[in-house]
């Protein structure tokens, strides 16, 4: 446990190191992926829905 107590702030350094080589994403391409991600959301939250008021419909009428 000490050991891994002593190795910490090596590890931190080294944490600060990787974080340096990440190539982050711009501000546009990260609105881009939001409106992205927000447009096909929509899309398949409106066709399940669709999808489930037929097989609705369709269990209404097989049913009566």
């Amino acid at each position: 446990m000490i050991r891994k107590i002593k190795k910490f702030p090596q590890f931190l350094k080294e944490v600060k190191m990787e974080l340096k080589k990440v190539n982050w994403s711009s501000k546009e391409e990260l609105f881009a992926a939001t409106i992205m991600v927000i447009i096909v959301t929509t899309i398949l939250t409106l066709y399940i829905f669709g999808v489930d008021s037929v097989f609705t419909k369709l269990m209404e009428y097989f049913l009566r």
